[in-house]
């Protein structure tokens, strides 16, 4: 696959100058190009490329802000004509509110609210939320009543504690309780887009505070299927880790007699290759039973030590006496973000949390 960083080419440039001449009073396309396409600009990586162009940018806007913010706009509405849903590409612009617009609090929620609507502005509000904390908060609380799904989704997304590739919100980490009301706001939000948001948001939380999460979700209707479709996804990384409680949240019995016979699995795996493994599931019960299965795999770190991690297989309704046969496999390919390291790996079956069967397999 194509590094992300690569669809700042020619043909991107080709479709943004033009709009930005009609929109940027001193626009000057030549020199533009000429100042994104420097010397380093090969060298240069997504984030590194994005502020290049905010930069380059920069060259031609209003030493005013509030003129600058009016033009951001402008560059966003005008470019909403043409793109149907929201594109990441066009980063730079809430990149160049978090840039110059940090001591304008009021120009800059404006215009971060107007250009989230292309592209979202969740990166480019957290310098906002560490710098003016409970002003911030209470416009993210604002948004989360706004029409529009992308404003909505920001005053989600936006306060994440652990929000991937952006700096962490300690403030949250410590203390998340200003998050839960905005949240609260967003329970049953038509937009999965929201949805999706609230419930990477609440996963958030549960790694520091997973007592605090399931007080809330017990305070949800369940029976409001946005509502459920949030809870559920809400708690992976608890239902992962085994949390009994969470667990029986989820109509989930721990103490459901089951059975995980014939698991069968590749003994030795070459680095670049797949594990395969199989095995049978059996409802124990005397009735219909939900059960939730997951496979962990003990991973050997560069150091010889054990890093165990969960995956999903699914959740299922069993008959009484029913049985399931599983299959699935495990890529061992080295990715940026998980290196394969050879020696004794273990693959071990989980039911609701608990441990059901286990084997050992060669890494090589």
């Amino acid at each position: 696959m194509e590094p992300l960083k690569y669809m700042y080419n020619p043909q991107f440039f080709d479709r943004l100058c033009p709009l930005l001449k009609d929109t940027v009073p001193r626009f000057d396309e030549k020199k533009f190009i000429y100042l994104v396409f420097d010397r380093n600009w090969p060298d240069l990586e997504l984030k590194q490329r994005t502020r290049q162009i905010t930069l380059a940018l920069h060259h031609f806007m209003p030493a005013d802000f509030g003129n600058a913010a009016g033009i951001i706009v402008s560059i966003s509405t005008a470019l909403r004509k043409s793109e149907r849903e929201q594109s990441y590409p066009f980063i730079f612009l809430p990149d160049y509110i978090e840039l110059f617009g940090l001591f304008h609090f009021d120009e800059s929620m404006k215009a971060i609210q107007e250009v989230t609507k292309l592209v979202s502005a969740e990166f480019a509000i957290r310098p906002f939320i560490l710098k003016y904390p409970n002003e911030t908060m209470k416009q993210m609380k604002d948004w989360s009543l706004n029409e529009d799904a992308a404003v909505r989704r920001l005053s989600s997304e936006g306060c994440r504690p652990r929000l991937p590739w952006a700096p962490g919100l300690p403030i949250f980490k410590k203390d998340p309780s200003p998050i839960f009301s905005i949240l609260q706001n967003l329970k049953t939000d038509r937009s999965e887009y929201v949805r999706r948001s609230v419930a990477n948001n609440l996963n958030d939380i549960t790694k520091d505070h997973p007592t605090a999460v399931l007080k809330t979700l017990r305070l949800w209707d369940a029976k409001n299927e946005n509502t459920k479709w949030i809870i559920k996804r809400a708690c992976r990384t608890l239902l992962k880790k085994g949390d009994a409680e969470v667990h029986s949240l989820h109509g989930l019995n721990q103490k459901s007699e089951c059975n995980v016979g014939k698991l069968k699995l590749s003994r030795k795996v070459n680095i670049g290759e797949f594990l395969s493994f199989s095995f049978e599931f059996t409802n124990g019960s005397r009735k219909e039973e939900r059960f939730q299965l997951n496979y962990a795999i003990e991973y050997i770190t560069s150091r010889g030590n054990v890093s165990k991690k969960v995956f999903a297989i699914g959740e299922y309704s069993v008959g009484p006496s029913q049985s399931l046969f599983v299959e699935r496999k495990r890529s061992f390919k080295n990715f940026t973000t998980r290196t394969h390291y050879k020696g004794k790996h273990q693959l071990t079956i989980l039911v609701n949390g608990k441990q059901k069967a286990s084997e050992k397999f060669q890494v090589q």
